[in-house]
C-alpha cells in the first residue's frame, strides 16, 4: 500500500485540533509525545485559543451568565537520534488548567464575583530505544509547574474567602511501549503517565473569622494512560484513533480553613475520565493534506462543582496543512465542543454549552 511520503507531518493536524479539547478534570493538552515518533531531527511550536461559553441558572430566575475565560496553550518539542536505535525529545506544554470568573453574573447569583485559576508547565524529557523496526519503548521524567489562586466574595462563607498557592515544581515519571509496520504508516503506542504529588504553601483568608492564615495543602494531579493508534487505510490516507484515561478522584483541592468552615473540600472530581478521538487524514497533493476528526467523552453523572459545571463533551475538529518546503509545514486547525449538562450543589443547572478551539502549528525537519 502507497502511503504519504510525509506521514509523520501529516498526523501533526490532528495534534493541532487537540488544541479545542473541553477535557474532564482539569485537562488541557492530553499530555501527548508525538514528537518523540518524528523522523531525524525535527522541531515544532504550536499555538491554541479556546472560546469557551458555559452559562447555567438557578430555577430560571437568577443566571451565571458565561462564567468560563478564554484561554491559550503553547506548546513546543525538540526531537533527534542519538544513534540508530536511540533517541530524545524535550516536550513543553501546558497540561492542567482552570479559568473561571463569576463577575458578570447576576446580583442574586450566589457565586457572583466569585474568581478562580490553576496553571501549569510541563517540560517532559523523553527517550526512546527502538529494538527493530516494529517493537520500541520510551520513558523520561517530566516537570510540573504550577500555581492557583480563589476568591469568594460571599459564597458559602459570609464575608468572603480568598486562596492563594505558592508555584511549585514537582517530578513525576512517564514509560510506554509502541509497535510499528512503517510499510503502511501503523503505530500503536501505549504510554502510562504517574500521577503528581504537589506540596503548596497556601495563604487563606477568612475576614471576621480566621483572618489571614498560611499553612500547606498536598494536591495529587492524576496518574492517565495514553492510547494512541494510527495506520494507513488508502494511498495518502491516515486513520487516527487516541484514548485517553485520567484518575480525576485522587484529585482533591482541601484547604484547611475552607474546610474547617465549609465542611467540604473546594474541589473534587465525581468520576475518572475516559476522553477518545478518531480521525481521518488525506494528502491532496505534495502541499496540501486535510483532516478531520470526533472527539467524545461520557459524563462521569452526579452534582458537579461550581468551579467547572460541565460533564464530558462531543467535539468536531477540522484540520489543514500546507508544506511549505520538504523540510518545513505549517497546519492549522478549528474545533467546535458540545459541553455536557450539569447540576451543580446550588442547584444551578448548565445546559447547551459549547466552546470553540482554534489552533497553529509549525514543525521543520532538518
Amino acid at each position: 500500500m502507497e502511503i504519504m511520503k510525509n506521514t509523520t507531518f501529516l498526523t501533526a493536524v490532528f495534534a493541532v485540533g487537540a488544541t479545542g479539547a473541553f477535557a474532564g478534570g482539569m485537562d488541557r493538552s492530553g499530555q501527548s509525545i508525538g514528537a518523540i515518533f518524528q523522523t531525524g531531527t525535527y522541531v515544532e511550536l504550536s499555538f491554541g485559543s479556546v472560546t469557551p461559553d458555559v452559562s447555567g441558572n438557578i430555577g430560571g430566575a437568577t443566571f451565571s451568565d458565561n462564567m468560563a475565560d478564554n484561554y491559550t496553550q503553547i506548546g513546543a518539542a525538540y526531537k533527534r537520534d542519538l544513534t540508530d536505535q536511540l533517541s530524545m525529545a524535550i516536550i513543553l506544554d501546558q497540561p492542567f488548567g482552570a479559568d473561571v470568573d463569576y463577575r458578570d453574573a447576576d446580583a442574586t447569583y450566589p457565586l457572583v464575583g466569585a474568581t478562580a485559576t490553576v496553571d501549569t508547565v510541563g517540560v517532559t524529557a523523553l527517550l526512546r530505544y527502538k529494538f527493530n523496526d516494529r517493537f520500541s519503548v520510551h520513558g523520561g521524567v517530566r516537570n510540573l509547574t504550577s500555581e492557583g489562586e480563589v476568591s469568594l466574595p460571599g459564597f458559602p462563607i459570609p464575608g468572603g474567602y480568598s486562596m492563594e498557592t505558592s508555584t511549585e515544581n514537582d517530578w513525576s515519571w512517564l514509560a510506554g511501549v509502541a509497535y510499528e509496520i512503517p510499510e503502511i504508516a501503523l503505530r500503536a503506542a501505549l504510554t502510562y503517565n504517574s500521577e503528581t504529588t504537589i506540596d503548596f504553601d497556601i495563604d487563606e483568608s477568612t475576614p471576621g473569622v480566621f483572618g489571614d492564615t498560611s499553612s500547606n495543602m498536598e494536591v495529587t494531579m492524576p496518574q492517565s494512560v495514553n492510547f494512541d493508534f494510527q495506520t494507513g487505510i488508502a494511498p495518502d490516507t491516515l486513520l487516527m484513533f487516541s484514548v485517553r484515561w485520567a484518575e480525576w478522584t485522587e484529585t482533591v483541592i482541601a484547604p484547611n480553613d475552607y474546610g474547617t468552615l465549609v465542611r467540604q473540600n473546594l474541589v473534587d472530581h465525581n468520576g475518572d475520565t475516559t476522553s477518545y478521538s478518531l480521525g481521518l487524514g488525506r494528502r491532496f497533493n505534495d502541499k496540501w493534506s486535510g483532516s478531520v476528526a470526533i472527539g467524545y467523552e461520557d459524563g462521569t453523572g452526579g452534582l458537579s462543582g461550581n468551579l467547572a459545571p460541565r460533564d464530558g463533551y462531543t467535539s468536531l475538529t477540522v484540520g489543514a496543512q500546507y508544506q511549505i518546503t520538504e523540510q518545513t509545514a505549517i497546519s492549522g486547525g478549528m474545533s467546535y465542543i458540545w459541553i455536557g449538562d450539569a447540576e451543580t450543589g446550588i442547584g444551578a443547572e448548565f445546559e447547551d454549552n459549547d466552546a470553540f478551539g482554534v489552533g497553529l502549528k509549525i514543525a521543520h525537519r532538518f
